[in-house]
């Protein structure tokens, strides 16, 4: 992906990714299902009786005017838990995409402009680190830590997913950094670390936003599997528990349990499909190679 150069200031890089989301019918139906999904998790929990008992005669009920779609395997309403359960894996996509973003973006900066022993290290780092089995990894932290928080695996999941985009954000800078307004600073003397973090990276806006987009995603994905295979305790409503929880109990068996089962697959696939069709559509407006197709 080429990189595009966009205003100085925050206005121009968020007016750029404004028109990038805006420019077509599928890029604001993206915006809009995103926007929908975070306010049903984050907003919803506020506007509902969050109490939800659980009741042994109520086990696999239908869908009523009482329950919207259901309750569970132990007589819960699942509505109620479907509104509960997004809030921790979208946070934990999110913080975790912040850390890959974060650690890739510095380290990808420092090692493709200062180069040379400090970029050799750097690039044996991101060896070493892609060598972790993150499934493994996973299985140690949950043998000794049975109570581990979402944001001890936000902090994992950012810890292990960033040499990826390291090394692109590092090509990315090989680039830039023989344009001209690169030299230029240089001979003011403006100094490395004013020079890479003012000058260089924020011509990489709108392809870090595009990754960050991307690395919410993969993070999403990570943790509802994680949850799927039983690595992560059974604490508090979440997607990716509710459909481990279906699959424990058979659901696929009951028919008055396919709402228990589809509803947290489906807010996961909105919300996934709304990434993704804002993510093309910002990318066609930000790479300059797509942006006249």
């Amino acid at each position: 992906m080429a990189v595009t150069t966009v205003a100085s200031g925050g206005a121009g890089v968020w007016g750029a990714i404004w028109q990038g989301v805006t420019r077509s019918t599928s890029g604001f139906l993206g915006l809009c299902i995103v926007l929908s999904v975070l306010l049903f998790a984050f907003v919803g929990p506020l506007l509902i009786d969050t109490d939800n008992p659980t009741d042994v005669t109520k086990i696999w009920g239908p869908i009523t005017s009482e329950h919207w779609l259901g309750t569970n395997h132990e007589g819960k309403d699942t509505f109620v838990q479907l509104v509960l359960g997004g809030r921790e894996p979208i946070w934990v996509g999110i913080v975790a995409a912040v850390i890959t973003v974060a650690i890739a973006v510095v380290l990808g900066g420092i090692a493709g402009y200062v180069r040379g022993r400090i970029d050799h290290f750097l690039l044996q780092l991101t060896d070493i680190t892609m060598t972790i089995p993150f499934i493994v990894l996973m299985l140690v932290v949950a043998s000794f830590y049975r109570t581990t928080s979402p944001m001890v695996v936000a902090f994992i999941i950012g810890l292990v997913t960033w040499p990826y985009l390291m090394r692109s954000i590092r090509a990315q800078v090989l680039t830039l950094r023989e344009r001209e307004f690169v030299e230029a600073a240089r001979i003011q003397d403006l100094g490395t670390a004013r020079i890479l973090f003012v000058e260089v990276l924020p011509n990489m806006a709108g392809y870090i936003f595009i990754n960050f987009i991307i690395a919410i995603t993969n993070a999403i994905y990570a943790v509802v599997g994680m949850y799927l295979l039983g690595l992560l305790p059974s604490t508090a409503a979440n997607w990716g528990l509710m459909i481990q929880q279906a699959w424990d109990n058979n659901a696929f068996l009951v028919p008055a349990a396919v709402p228990f089962l589809l509803a947290p697959m489906a807010m996961i696939m909105l919300f996934q499909i709304g990434l993704v069709t804002m993510t093309r559509s910002l990318e066609q407006t930000l790479d300059p190679r797509l942006r006249d197709r």
